[in-house]
């Protein structure tokens, strides 16, 4: 089948397109003909080396989300799920290819009505962004700061917090995708690379009462100074490449909360099952802002560095 592989740390140059050994599905597995798999920001940084709680060791296919059909199954498995639409989680890696054997009981049917790159384009990030909203508990009328507002899970958070009532000031960097922020529901839409933004929200909007930092350095510590007492900031991504230096005693100084969801893996099923129901409802759009073939997964890491993407970025396997 092909693949792309990473033979070793390095730059996007490291993925390589070449032919891999058709995976079988054992005992309890099934095998599914992916048609698009999931990139996440993690995995640039699994490719270039980076310490950190998900590191790889090459030689390996990268990738632990796709979408596909399942082809083929196990023993011991229900023969009845052959043909049916899936996402799953891989375990980690091996998502980067034509054909994936997964435990039966990872993946998660697409409901009838969402397109199968839609459902790849929620699994990791719909589960993301339904978890965080309710972490921090956003309510009507609560002023909520989204960072990153433009990534996958950044443009599902000003969704499901303007769905909730919330007040949804978006901040991203750029035009491009500041521009996209009131059409998912963005009361107010700020670049957070021209100077005195936060300026900007305070005239608008006074205090913030939820911060949900996507972007971690700078940006998450001027985010977290417009936090009213009593308010709530929960860190979910590091774009800028470094977690928010926001410590508890920061918090604990200005009466803030530092939220750090903890969740069991049944919960989390529970969030990816909510989200495809949301998008199959209509409830919730991902946006899928560029798509790569499998053999360019290259450029597709390169777009993601370069800060170059918006929304979701997804391999077009077949």
């Amino acid at each position: 089948m092909r693949a792309v592989w990473l033979r070793e740390f390095g730059g996007p140059e490291a993925l390589v397109p070449g032919p891999a050994p058709d995976p079988r599905p054992g005992p309890g597995q099934v095998l599914i003909d992916v048609a698009h798999a999931n990139i996440t920001f993690v995995e640039t940084q699994q490719r270039s080396g980076r310490p950190g709680p998900f590191r790889v060791t090459p030689p390996l296919i990268p990738g632990n989300g796709v979408g596909g059909v399942i082809t083929a199954v196990g023993a011991d498995v229900d023969p009845a799920l052959t043909g049916r639409r899936v996402v799953s989680a891989t375990g980690g890696s091996g998502g980067y290819a034509e054909r994936a054997a997964v435990d039966a009981s990872a993946p998660f049917e697409v409901p009838d009505g969402l397109a199968l790159d839609a459902a790849v384009a929620l699994l990791a990030d719909g589960r993301t962004a339904t978890m965080l909203v309710e972490a921090v508990g956003v309510r009507p009328g609560d002023r909520v700061l989204v960072e990153a507002a433009a990534g996958g899970v950044g443009s599902l958070l000003v969704q499901l917090t303007a769905r909730a009532g919330a007040r949804v000031i978006g901040v991203a960097g750029g035009p491009r995708k500041v521009d996209l922020l009131p059409g998912l529901g963005a009361e107010l839409a700020v670049d957070y690379r021209v100077p005195g933004w936060a300026d900007r929200i305070r005239e608008a909007v006074g205090g913030i009462d939820v911060v949900l930092d996507g972007v971690g350095g700078a940006v998450a510590r001027t985010a977290f100074e417009l936090l009213t007492p009593g308010g709530r900031m929960v860190s979910f991504g590091l774009a800028s490449g470094e977690w928010s230096p926001v410590s508890p005693e920061d918090a604990a100084a200005r009466q803030v909360t530092l939220v750090r969801p903890e969740v069991p893996p049944a919960r989390l099923r529970a969030y990816t099952s909510q989200a495809l129901a949301d998008a199959a409802a209509g409830r919730l759009r991902p946006l899928i802002g560029q798509r790569f073939p499998l053999e360019r997964a290259a450029d597709a890491h390169a777009a993601i560095e370069s800060r170059a993407t918006v929304g979701k970025t997804l391999l077009d396997v077949s």
